[in-house]
């Protein structure tokens, strides 16, 4: 597929396996502030490579977020067989804009309260006790657990399928269709089939939860429609519960591997870690969420008009990538030790959660988990190691998720 901008502007092949979200975020520094960049599938779509132009291009009224304004959807270049469909067209809040963005965030910003998540806290701890519990049982002969399925995964997946009420039979295989839609080595045909399937689970859940109410966010935004105070049709209220489903534990995920995973390749952080406060953990995930962000590439942004960033020219239309976990070591804004895993840093905004107008709802909800499990896991077991060598971990096949697919460790 060819591309429309100008020829001279530098061009990256993005990794589709995410083998090195890192380095591919500073070479396309080095590149320029606007480089082209090749995605599956041979789709040729811009990203913008620094910290302050992310900051600048999340807040841009000039630059819509539905797929809509894709050039490359309205010629059909893109075809629902593209790998990366399922982060694309959908229809919730995530991927509108202006007074329908606001009334697809409305009905959520109503239900999903910070107190409602504050409220969570008991059963969290309850869930994450549990989890720690079992740890030992998950070993293999030689003592080796995987932290990712058996720790950081359920972590974020129990309590936003509580939230929602998804019934505990359907987990499974909903995580399958999750981590379906994040992976770029998928077929087409597994695209379509995923694409099918999450649909018709998700609305069986929505009848399912207009026959049988309960204190779940699920009931909460079906009651808000029929009061007629915040109404969603059925694709919208679909397409909202998938996106929280989905970006409810996927980021927190990466969130709780990438916290253990840089605590126990950073002796010295550990130790001033094991030796604080709340606060102290606190710095721990807010610097896991800039120096290895979960969300690697995220998808995407179209301008409305003919446009200029850094004094480069983008037409109305383009697709422009925000590298979220590549800025959060941009030098130019967090300093010449951006690249340090170093918990005693000076706060400095990130980018982990985006910003502007579509600011992540589940920010408060991914913290209040990762400020949990985290110190509970250290606590519980403070001989926790590796048991692999670190550039020896595998990162998921993913150019927008950014954490490794798996992280064994001994309890010691």
């Amino acid at each position: 597929m060819t591309d429309s901008v100008t020829a001279d502007i530098p061009t990256i092949h993005l990794d589709p396996m995410g083998a090195d979200h890192h380095g591919e975020a500073a070479r396309m520094r080095e590149l320029g502030p606007v480089v082209r960049v090749i995605l599956p599938g041979d789709v040729a779509v811009l990203a913008v490579t620094t910290h302050e132009l992310v900051a600048q291009l999340v807040t841009n009224p000039l630059v819509s977020k539905d797929w809509r304004n894709w050039s490359k959807i309205q010629s059909g270049e893109i075809t629902d067989e593209w790998p990366l469909v399922g982060m694309i067209k959908v229809t919730n809040m995530v991927t509108s804009d202006g007074d329908t963005h606001q009334r697809l965030r409305r009905p959520v910003t109503r239900t999903f309260t910070r107190g409602r998540v504050e409220d969570l806290r008991p059963r969290l701890e309850e869930n994450v006790n549990q989890l720690l519990d079992a740890l030992p049982s998950h070993a293999s002969p030689d003592g080796v657990v995987d932290v990712r399925p058996h720790f950081a995964y359920p972590v974020p997946m129990n309590m936003i399928c509580e939230l929602f009420a998804v019934p505990v039979e359907w987990r499974q295989r909903l995580r399958e269709l999750v981590e379906s839609i994040f992976l770029t080595n998928v077929t087409p045909e597994e695209v379509v089939a995923t694409q099918r399937e999450r649909h018709e689970m998700l609305n069986r859940l929505v009848n399912l939860r207009r026959e049988e109410r309960g204190n779940d966010l699920t009931s909460a935004l079906i009651e808000l429609g029929e009061q007629g105070e915040e109404h969603l049709t059925q694709e919208e209220l679909i397409d909202t519960i998938w996106l929280f489903l989905t970006a409810g534990h996927e980021t927190t995920l990466g969130l709780i591997v990438n916290g253990v995973r840089a605590l126990l390749t950073h002796p010295s952080q550990l130790e001033l870690a094991m030796n604080g406060d709340a606060a102290t953990w606190h710095a721990v995930v807010e610097e896991t969420l800039r120096w290895d962000a979960p969300i690697g590439n995220f998808p995407a942004r179209y301008p409305l008009e003919d446009i200029e960033i850094a004094g480069v020219p983008i037409p109305r239309g383009e697709a422009i990538l925000a590298p979220y976990s590549g800025v959060g070591r941009d030098s130019a804004h967090h300093g010449k030790t951006a690249d340090e895993f170093d918990i005693t840093r000076p706060p400095t905004k990130h980018l982990a959660f985006g910003g502007g107008p579509h600011f992540c709802l589940g920010a408060h909800l991914a913290r209040l988990e990762a400020n949990v499990a985290l110190p509970a896991l250290f606590s519980r077991y403070p001989n926790l190691s590796l048991a692999a060598k670190p550039d020896d971990l595998v990162p998921v096949p993913s150019f927008f998720s950014n954490s490794a697919a798996s992280l064994p460790v001994r309890l010691g």
